[in-house]
């Protein structure tokens, strides 16, 4: 929102089981199950106020339920990091916490800084985003059986390489899935081919991109790298200059855009030499990756805004 505006400003702070509801400026507030007849009650409980907006934590995937109801009923609604709901909460020196404060406190939040709303995901994009978390999971299982198999006992040996077996098989199946996806929508599969043309950036990248990182080539080059945390942020204080930091945004999307630098240190000719000249310069390799990371990453939206492949992206940025 460019202009503050003034009107019922709705928080929803969201439990595996209750939804409660805060309204600013009135406080008043309301609790309501987090099941499908909840959504219901909830959304016939708000709808003749017609709230500015409506805010929510993101909570794990238990505000999705209640998030779809409302978007599918032209409601403005924005799922925000819970951090910065509780530095606000901080800030106006409220330390009590119950659901119904927490209802309260992002009401509030909503009021005074207005979160710009954004395009929620399609259905499709949710399943995306799930087989997404599930194959992180399985890979990470994967990861703990083997290690675990170096130093167990021979009588578990077996059992710990058949639910290896298992779980890889698992892992090809939600691959498949993503692969369906991904063909049967025409954006995200021209999307997915203008990034894997890159050297550097595989399927596993693409699919990060398409699914935790949607703005990609809507924004400018300043936003997209804060947007997932690769910007670097001044610490500066009277006299003392502090090291420049980067922070926050979206962890899910970094430590994979970190591996795929990597990769693209040693494989992709542009972020190759850029890592040689920040090195050259003195520059650590901490610093150096991250640098090169928040290329990669500004290339990649270049490419996808202007739906060009590597080749020709790279003479333009």
């Amino acid at each position: 929102m460019n202009k503050k505006e003034h009107g019922v400003f709705i928080g929803i702070d969201v439990a595996k089981r209750t939804l409660d509801v805060a309204m600013c400026p009135n406080d008043l507030s309301r609790s309501f199950p987090n099941t499908e007849e909840g959504w219901i009650l909830l959304h016939d409980f708000i709808q003749p106020l017609k709230p500015i907006l409506v805010v929510l934590e993101a909570t794990g995937g238990y505000e999705m339920g209640i998030v779809r109801v409302l978007a599918d009923a032209s409601f403005s609604v924005v799922v925000v990091n819970p951090r910065q709901v509780r530095d606000f909460a901080k800030a106006a020196g409220k330390l009590a916490k119950t659901d119904r404060i927490d209802a309260q406190i992002i009401a509030r939040f909503a009021e005074a800084l207005q979160p710009e709303v954004r395009p929620l995901m399609t259905r499709e994009a949710e399943k995306f985003h799930s087989l997404m978390a599930r194959r992180k999971q399985l890979i990470e299982m994967i990861t703990a059986e083997r290690n675990r198999l170096s130093s167990a006992p021979e009588w578990a040996k077996e059992d710990i390489q058949f639910h290896i077996a298992w779980l890889k098989e698992s892992l090809k199946k939600v691959d498949k899935g993503l692969e369906d996806l991904i063909k049967k929508s025409p954006l995200w599969k021209e999307k997915y081919t203008v990034v894997t043309s890159m050297p550097g950036v595989g399927p596993v990248m693409a699919s990060t991109l398409l699914s935790g990182l949607p703005e990609l080539g809507t924004l400018n080059r300043k936003q997209i790298a804060s947007l997932v945390g690769v910007a670097p942020f001044n610490r500066d204080s009277g006299l003392f200059k502090g090291q420049r930091t980067i922070w926050g945004g979206r962890a899910s999307v970094r430590s994979i855009l970190y591996m795929s630098t990597l990769v693209a240190i040693r494989f992709n000719p542009v972020i190759k030499t850029f890592y040689t000249h920040l090195r050259k310069t003195g520059k650590l390799p901490k610093v150096a990756i991250t640098a090169c990371m928040r290329k990669l990453l500004v290339i990649l939206n270049a490419m996808v805004k202007n739906n060009s492949p590597w080749r020709v992206a790279t003479q333009s940025c």
